[in-house]
Parts: C-alpha cells; structure tokens; sequence
C-alpha cells in the first residue's frame, strides 16, 4: 500500500543531509558549550555558527537570535517577556482571533494576570484588516502579536503593514513565524517586527528546537531563570545537535526555497481543483491568493472530519483535520469558525499540506482515493440524507 504524507504543518521529516550535520554533536563534540576547555568551545563554536545561519536568514544580528525549544516556548516567551517588563507602561496586547493555541493560551494566562487582550476579528478568508489593528491601540497598549501564516488555513497577514503601524504607535510587534519561516524569504526590517517566533521541525529540521528574535533594544524579561545562557534571556545548557540541525535546515531552505514553493504551488492547486471540481458540496478555507505554497484546507458538507481522516489513513494518506483544536475536544477548530463557517462545516474540514518530497503522482493518488470515501461516507450520513431528498 502506499504511504503518502500530506501533514508538513504539524511536522516535517528531518533532511537526511541535517541528520548528517547533527551527527557528530552526540558522542564526538558533546562538550557543554558554557565551559570554557576545548571540549566546550568546539561545542560553541557549532552553536554561533547556527546563530549566524538562522540571522543571516531574516537579515537580524546574531545576537538577536535566542535559541528555545521550539514555537510554543517561543511564542511564550515572547508574549510574558514583553508583558511583564512593560507592565508599568500599559497591560493592553493585541491579538488576533485565528492565533495558535501557544500565543492564545498564553494571553488567557495573561488575562488572569491583569492584562487585557483585544483579539482582532478576522474577514471570511482569515485576513488581518491593519486598520482593525490601529482602531483597536490605547494609550496601555504595550504589544501586538499577529501570526504571519496562519497553521490550519494557510492564510498569509499583512505583517509589514500591521508592523509599521505598531512601530508608529511605538508598540512592540510580535508575530508567530513557525509556519512560513524557512519556505519564503523573511527582513525583520521590512516587517516592521521586534520578535518572531519560529521552529526547526517545520524546515525539515530536529524536533526541540526552536528560536526567538528579539530585537536589539527591546526590553524583556526572562522566561527561564538559572544561568546566564543566551545573554542572560533563556537559561538552560544548550541542544547542540538540535541547534546545529536548525542551522543546516536553514542553509538548506535557502538554497531550495523559491523552487519548492513553486513545486509545492502548482501540485496544491491541483489538488485544491481536482478536490473542488469532482465532489460536490466542498468549499476552500483561506485566502485563494495569499496563502502558503503548501496549504489546502477544504471542507466537505455533511461528513466528519474525524471519518475522513481515518479512511484516509486506511488507504495510506496522511493529513489532518480542522475539526478539533485538541484529540480530546468536541469543538470545532476556532480558526474555521471565525472565518464564518458552521460547526457542522468546520466539523467536516481537512487539512492537506504538502512538503518538498511530494510528487505529482502522490496528488493524483489522493484525488483518485478522495471522492470514493466521501461518497461511502455519505452513505451513511443521515444530515446528507435528509439535505438531498
């Protein structure tokens, strides 16, 4: 049977060639890069030169790049950093409704600490309006967080605009990159940000690893306490093989990146049509032109998402669904209902994002498997019943 994986949003397969650099940092270089022997300078030494990979990236200094442990420590750190040392300027953040659950969970946290957060309502294909973002600025507002791409629908925001606007209210601008980082190019400086978020697994990187821009000036305060890593902004002995992995899956995406999102643009749209056009009743989530190159979210009326994916799983096709936010919650993803659908549509939604490795033949397999499971499905739906008589 084949094995076809369409789930690159949730994680990537690590690079061969990544897996090679990392290697050595196991058992041959393993010296604790704080210590001042041989042993942790040669560890140093690999841990900089990543620095230098990921700034070099997003046009930033090296020494505004933090390595965490990935997005959501990222996003985390970001949001209390900022928030707990500009706490005697104002309590006010600004989000948006279709965040991560990283930067969403983290602002219900901050709400019970004092602060108050405005989430900016999104329009019916996940768009950010900047102006909603500059009404919606106080004399208290102390950050904006807008993600750049978002993980379910694929939908890319205006960051640079909504980033001069912050950056002209003299507010902090934030923005969860985890997605879009490493399949298209990034200028902190033309984004108007002072910390981005992003992580190693999503580029075909390590799992465990990830890094926070900060940029130079920005107060914040510490996340983790207990040693003076990082400049003193992230304690903890460092993930050399991880942050070594990172580092070479950035040199990587640079080499292929504008050929992969072309590759990956042309089969998701084939398969968004090929979707479209042989089964009634399905509709595409997210913005038609601003999203990723490998993104298609697609609902289908009067079937489970739930159903879908483990018929699709049966036949050898790995994707996701919109349907839930967690495996133990019955609500329907919140991106999905805030871009306007139903619970029931949003209920029925699935996620397909493709990676570098995917083939054409791969997209065919799906379009030919797809319409005979959602036709059985069907079958058995007494909602598709009842609608159709």
């Amino acid at each position: 049977m084949k094995r076809i994986y369409l789930d690159h949003a949730a994680t990537t397969p690590t690079d061969p060639r990544v897996v090679q650099a990392m290697i050595p940092y196991f058992s041959d270089i393993y010296g604790n890069p704080s210590s001042l022997h041989s042993f942790g300078q040669e560890a140093r030494t690999a841990v900089e030169t990543a620095r230098n990979q990921i700034a070099s990236f997003i046009m930033a200094r090296p020494e505004e790049i933090v390595f965490t442990s990935g997005g959501a420590e990222s996003d985390n750190a970001a949001l209390k950093g900022i928030a707990y040392a500009r706490r005697e300027k104002g309590n006010h953040i600004i989000t948006s409704a279709i965040e991560h659950h990283a930067i969403l969970e983290t602002c219900k946290f901050l709400e019970k600490q004092g602060f108050q957060i405005t989430y900016i309502k999104v329009d019916p294909n996940g768009l950010v309006d900047p102006y909603d973002v500059k009404k919606a600025i106080t004399e208290r507002t102390i950050l904006v967080s807008i993600m750049h791409a978002n993980n379910e629908i694929g939908t890319i925001q205006p960051i640079s605009e909504i980033g001069k606007i912050a950056k002209e209210a003299g507010i902090y601008f934030h923005t969860d990159a985890v997605q879009i980082f490493g399949h298209a190019p990034i200028n902190v400086d033309e984004l108007h940000v002072d910390l981005l978020s992003a992580s190693a697994h999503k580029l075909y990187g390590p799992k465990g690893v990830g890094v926070l821009y900060i940029r130079k000036g920005t107060k914040f305060t510490p996340f983790l306490h207990g040693g003076d890593q990082e400049r003193g902004r992230r304690a903890s002995t460092h993930n050399v093989p991880g942050i070594v992995g990172f580092g070479a899956a950035v040199e990587l995406a640079k080499e292929g990146m504008v050929q992969e999102a072309e590759k990956m643009t042309s089969l998701r749209n084939k398969l968004i049509k090929g979707i479209l056009d042989s089964i009634e009743d399905t509709r595409l989530n997210g913005d038609p032109i601003k999203r990723l190159p490998s993104n298609a979210n697609i609902s289908v009326a009067y079937v489970e998402g739930e159903s879908m994916l483990l018929y699709l799983d049966m036949e050898g096709i790995a994707c996701s669904t919109g349907s839930a936010c967690t495996s133990s919650s019955l609500e329907p993803s919140h991106v999905l209902t805030a871009i306007g659908l139903s619970h029931e549509l949003a209920h029925g939604s699935l996620r397909f994002s493709l990676g570098k490795f995917t083939s054409e033949d791969e997209i065919d397999y799906v379009l030919d498997t797809l319409p005979g499971i959602i036709e059985k499905l069907r079958t058995m739906s007494p909602l598709y019943r009842k609608e159709t008589r």
